[in-house]
């Protein structure tokens, strides 16, 4: 069985994100979607929440797990005994830094492949910042995000815009 890992932080998951997980499922056995927890890294939903929303998003696709992880890609990559790394590319940009981590995974585990999916045509331009950034502004996100999720992502961006109201 062919095992891929789509790590990412997912904060929240996008419709590009969903694209290639969607793609990804279809090339491999097992597809893991891994949402990667990074404490530098300030995230508007915690990881249980992410975890939550991509399995809703994704309950129709029967050969996807969705996990989370706070280590090394590639400690959870050997720990799953899994074949690929999947990453989504949506500009040039991302290729320079996603070749870059390709080659350190490879390095620490000459087993680790890493397999880059480019995003569609709506994926290219979106980000989870931006659809964040719409959402705290009141603007419609409905085309960027599953249907299943566009309240939980509006209500996790006013909670955390009253945390920060609360600070100052």
């Amino acid at each position: 069985m062919r095992t891929a890992i789509y790590p990412g932080s997912f904060d929240p998951v996008t419709c590009g994100h969903l694209d290639i997980i969607r793609r990804a499922s279809k090339l491999f056995d097992k597809l893991i979607v891994l949402v990667s927890v990074n404490p530098l890294k300030t995230t508007c939903f915690t990881a249980e929440e992410r975890v939550n929303m991509i399995r809703r998003v994704t309950k129709d696709l029967p050969n996807i797990e969705v996990d989370s992880d706070n280590g090394l890609l590639i400690d959870y990559f050997n720990k799953k005994n899994a074949d690929v790394i999947i990453k989504g590319l949506r500009a040039m940009s991302d290729f320079e830094y996603e070749f870059q981590m390709a080659l350190v995974n490879k390095d620490l585990c000459h087993k680790a492949e890493t397999v880059f999916l480019c995003a569609d045509a709506v994926g290219t331009f979106l980000s989870s910042s931006m659809v964040k950034q719409i959402a705290l502004f009141g603007g419609d996100i409905t085309s960027y995000v599953p249907h299943g999720i566009v309240e939980d992502i509006v209500k996790g961006v006013r909670r955390l815009t009253d945390k920060e109201t609360l600070k100052s």
